[in-house]
């Protein structure tokens, strides 16, 4: 990004424009700081390149991009139109097999994946007209997904124009958008939150949504439904739970419980565990009471409040063994929850950089003319710099449910792999935990000095990067 030429009109609207929700004028000296952050971007970036489509080895795993394997049912060296998808008996008892896929996405389906590489020549650029939209919850650096493509439209296809709309997926359905303009987009950059257009969770799944209509002529749409656990919510959870950490050890008398927003899966709850050292952290993959029940009529412990319910739990459990003569101190435990405030903070210098190569990667996919890709960014291990941009084929990544007696495509929740590393670091480490206090306080967000640039615990053991 190049701050320097981005000019602001304090948050006012300008003279022919909308107004950005947010005024620069009241902003901390933090947060103005933050506008005007210089973001790298990684190298095949900041030069000419062009997009290469996905070459596959015999086992189908692509040799030269940073995404998985695309459904394409080709010959190994094939980069052509896909074969057809063969037929497959199914029946009631027998998962839904790829072709479901193929029926829904007939003309996305066995597309390969796509890599953006060097080139002696730089890309031919026409005016776009693009269309984004937010969908699903806040996220660290949503904000710099935008920002990111609406500066490739500047830099690299002048001309174009960018649109927003309002609220998430609805906001297509009844037509609300805002024309996204230098102004418009200034207060956002390296900020928190999705409050630039806001998101929602509507789906367009109707045939009547699905011809809603929008009088824009897009030559290019992309929607956003960003990763929610970023270096952000691990930051601010893992700092919390620090200075949670350093109470205990100051007063002696309480036993603290703790309780962190998400779902069927446990990524925040390992990573905050790896970066504090707690003395016992329940991974629900393991533990089959905190995991999400099916949709047959079983009950969601889920929802259940389990920081106060393991609480009362070892209540109990203490006055059993007190009234057997086997306990003798006090127990005072304390419940915490730490859910939303995660969300919306100022995004880490990685959270920057990383969302901000996802919109910059996003608009050279578009300028290409690609599309039903999912922007990748890989080898997330080494310096910006030498950060690797592609596409991921969209059906490549999902799976089907049959609900209401249909198929519906999905994309397969990412749980916690108890045989990855991340698993295994933190189980080589618990027992000692359990027994000691091996307290860690990470601390607050820093945006220079030590630690500054640092990415997070999980993906780095899973990059072999990390003992």
């Amino acid at each position: 990004m190049a701050a320097a030429a981005v000019t602001s009109n304090g948050g006012a609207a300008a003279a022919n424009g909308p107004a950005p929700g947010r005024l620069t004028s009241v902003y901390s000296e933090v947060q103005t700081s933050r506008l005007v952050h210089e973001l790298p971007l990684p190298s095949v970036l900041r030069s000419n390149f062009s997009v290469e489509m996905c070459i596959r080895d015999r086992a189908g795993s692509c040799t030269s991009c940073p995404s998985p394997p695309s459904s394409a049912p080709t010959s190994p060296s094939s980069t052509g139109p896909p074969a057809p998808p063969r037929a497959t008996p199914v029946s009631d008892r027998t998962p839904p097999p790829r072709h479901e896929i193929a029926k829904l996405f007939p003309n996305l389906f066995g597309q390969p994946s796509a890599l953006v590489v060097p080139s002696a020549e730089p890309a031919a650029t026409r005016p776009l007209k693009i269309g984004v939209v937010l969908s699903g919850g806040q996220a660290p650096g949503g904000h710099n997904v935008i920002c990111g493509i609406f500066d490739y439209l500047q830099e690299r296809a002048k001309g174009s124009t960018m649109y927003g709309f309002k609220g998430g997926p609805a906001g297509i359905m009844k037509c609300k958008y805002v024309e996204l303009t230098s102004d418009y987009v200034y207060p956002y950059r390296n900020q928190g939150g999705f409050d630039m257009i806001c998101s929602g969770r509507d789906k367009i799944e109707t045939p009547e949504q699905y011809s809603a209509n929008v009088s824009l002529d897009f030559k290019a749409f992309t929607t956003m439904a960003m990763v929610h656990f970023l270096f952000l919510q691990f930051k601010i959870y893992s700092e919390m739970i620090g200075n949670v950490m350093t109470d205990a050890r100051s007063t002696g008398k309480y036993y603290h419980f703790v309780r962190l927003m998400g779902r069927a899966a446990s990524h925040i709850t390992l990573e905050c565990a790896l970066q504090t050292h707690p003395n016992a952290a329940l991974i629900g993959e393991e533990e089959q009471l905190l995991l999400e029940r099916d949709p047959h009529g079983n009950v969601q412990v889920a929802k259940i409040e389990t920081e106060k319910m393991l609480i009362a739990m070892v209540e109990t459990e203490l006055e059993k063994r007190k009234a057997e003569g086997r306990y003798r101190a006090s127990f005072r435990g304390q419940s915490h929850f730490f859910g939303y405030e995660g969300r919306c903070g100022l995004p880490t210098n990685f959270d920057s950089s990383y969302c901000y190569a996802l919109g910059y990667g996003s608009g050279t996919l578009l300028q290409s003319g690609k599309t039903g890709l999912i922007t990748s960014v890989a080898n997330l291990a080494a310096p910006v710099e030498e950060w690797t941009v592609g596409g991921t084929a969209l059906t490549s990544l999902m799976d089907v449910e049959r609900r209401h007696g249909k198929y519906k495509p999905v994309i397969k929740k990412a749980m916690v792999e108890l045989d990855g590393a991340p698993f295994k670091k933190f189980a080589s480490m618990r027992d000692e935990w359990g027994i000691k206090n091996r307290y860690i306080s990470p601390g607050p967000i820093q945006f220079s000095g030590p630690g500054s640039d640092d990415s997070n615990h999980t993906l780095m053991l899973e990059l072999g990067a990390q003992a």
